[in-house]
């Protein structure tokens, strides 16, 4: 990854515009002191904060300059979901469809679907292992927090649907026991997640090039807001996206339809 200049989302002013275009010389000094480009991808990192204008002046220099990837940087600094998405929205439709897109410290299942929906291919994140330090599971239909006393007498495992070592070998009553007393139950409990990571990321991974990716968004979606209560910020993620959920969320408001044609214009 390049160096680059990030400052906070929720940071405005002039502080945003210097971080960019200070991210766009750096660019240019990591080219030149790239020494192994036969073996190392250098990505360069588009910055702009929440303003789509310094967005677009950043991912145009990047193209420009036909690197091996790029990365969107500066997000999941506390802005609102709807700022979010319209940003990766943004930069991927304006960035090379046959380079890799990399939206920086995403690790939410939610916002990997969204960002996968809208043209993301790659992400990072310490979530999986982080919550699993707070004694939280990841499973399809949410977070399951195994700290709840109801979980002391369940001799169910974390996720009956899953294959890996932990929901093979453990109920979540032993791993309630751990995670309230040793440091055990958070190993356990990371394994799981990341297991559930990989299969994520796999599944999302095959039904695109299945040609179900629709399918597998709406399965995914069906599982995590079983009574509908979808996010609106999803819903019009999903409608710029092309993929219909409309079986899976309330009607989108028209505003929104207005900023979809204008997106595709």
């Amino acid at each position: 990854m390049a160096l680059d200049d990030v400052v906070r989302t929720t940071i405005t002013g002039p502080r945003i515009e210097e971080a960019m275009y200070r991210t766009l010389r750096w660019i240019d000094r990591c080219i030149a002191a790239h020494k192994k480009p036969d073996v190392q991808n250098l990505f360069g990192i588009v910055q702009g904060g929440l303003d789509p204008v310094l967005r677009d002046i950043c991912v145009r220099g990047l193209v420009e300059r036909n690197l091996p990837g790029y990365a969107i940087g500066g997000l999941s600094g506390g802005e609102d979901k709807d700022s979010f998405w319209r940003i990766v929205a943004q930069c991927t439709a304006a960035l090379p469809e046959d380079k890799p897109r990399y939206v920086m410290g995403i690790g939410y299942p939610l916002d990997i679907v969204v960002c996968s929906a809208l043209g993301a291919d790659m992400y990072d994140c310490v979530y999986p292992t982080r919550t699993a330090r707070f004694g939280t599971a990841l499973v399809p239909e949410g977070v399951l927090k195994l700290k709840h006393k109801a979980m002391a007498s369940d001799e169910r495992p974390i996720d009956p649907t899953c294959p890996c070592m932990v929901c093979k070998n453990y109920t979540r009553a032993y791993i309630h026991c751990l995670v309230t007393k040793d440091a055990m139950g958070s190993q356990l409990l990371s394994y799981h997640n990341l297991s559930y990571m990989m299969r994520l990321s796999k599944d999302l991974h095959t039904s695109i090039v299945e040609g179900r990716f629709p399918e597998f968004v709406r399965s995914f979606l069906r599982a995590q807001f079983p009574k509908g209560d979808v996010p609106e910020w999803v819903c019009n993620a999903m409608e710029v996206a092309g993929i219909d959920i409309s079986a899976c969320c309330a009607p989108f408001p028209s505003s929104m339809n207005d900023f979809a044609e204008e997106f595709a214009a």
